[in-house]
């Protein structure tokens, strides 16, 4: 593997755990920093604005700007205004989804009829949401899924993901959706073009097989596996194999893989 021209981060598992940051994680950002490597942060997570997930980061002691975060909200709300544009949307989601939506120029349809059902992760969900939800679909409104996890790690356990909504979506419609977030290649071509580097010229690092290494790999770029997250030393080849997607290379954490990239 060859000194690549930008590391595209996972962060729950990867850089951080909740509220915890992982070990050696800020020491890691910051030398990149100092070896001129450009860092971006992937995430699936649709709730948060990139800003907010900037300053999360800075409480956490890691350096970082709205800039180098990415989003699946921000990565949805750019294939929709690219392939929908003007569209009357109707959005399940919290404030990151909202204001990305908005961003990106597209109408909420109120009352009226959507082109277009937006949906990710709402922890206020209501019943009302979903059946307004499903009648677009049932209208022919085309689906946009931010992100397809279905649990989401919390203290102390875990929560339904967006995922599990878009289970019930698609139970009720009969609709699939277009998933944007990791695996689906459509949020990791969305960051190679902001970072501004070809796939071959990348590496994933991420702690999930079937989320960050399977999204690496689809697109071509190079995958780099932490032991901080799902994967332990005694499971991860078994992980891996069961989500069909093999790492180019394994780390304990932050601080070999440190020691690995200024070495190169």
């Amino acid at each position: 593997m060859n000194k690549p021209q930008a590391l595209l981060f996972d962060l729950d598992g990867t850089l951080y755990r909740g509220d915890e940051r992982i070990p050696g994680a800020d020491e890691m950002i910051a030398t990149m920093y100092r070896q001129d490597m450009p860092c971006w942060f992937v995430t699936n997570n649709s709730t948060r604005t990139p800003s907010q997930v900037a300053e999360h980061l800075h409480t956490l002691g890691i350096p970082a700007t709205t800039h180098q975060v990415i989003t699946s909200a921000e990565a949805a709300a750019y294939y929709a205004g690219e392939r929908f544009p003007g569209a009357a949307v109707c959005v399940i989601g919290e404030h990151g989804l909202q204001e990305a939506i908005r961003e990106a120029g597209l109408v909420p349809a109120g009352d009226g009829r959507a082109e277009l059902v937006i949906q990710g992760l709402d922890r206020q969900l209501t019943y009302a949401q979903l059946t307004e939800a499903v009648a677009h679909l049932l209208a022919g409104a085309d689906y946009l899924l931010t992100n397809p996890d279905r649990q989401l790690p919390v203290a102390g356990g875990v929560l339904p993901g967006a995922g599990s909504i878009a289970a019930a979506l698609q139970a009720a419609a009969g609709v699939e959706p277009t998933v944007i977030g990791k695996p689906s290649p459509i949020l990791m071509n969305y960051a190679l073009a902001r970072a501004g580097v070809d796939a071959a010229n990348a590496w994933v690092i991420g702690d999930n097989p079937r989320t960050d290494i399977a999204a690496g790999l689809e697109v071509g770029c190079k995958t780099v596996l932490v032991l901080t997250g799902l994967c332990t030393e005694r499971d991860w080849r078994r992980r891996c194999e069961e989500a069909g997607a093999m790492p180019d290379a394994v780390c304990d954490g932050p601080a070999e893989l440190t020691a690995w990239l200024t070495s190169l």
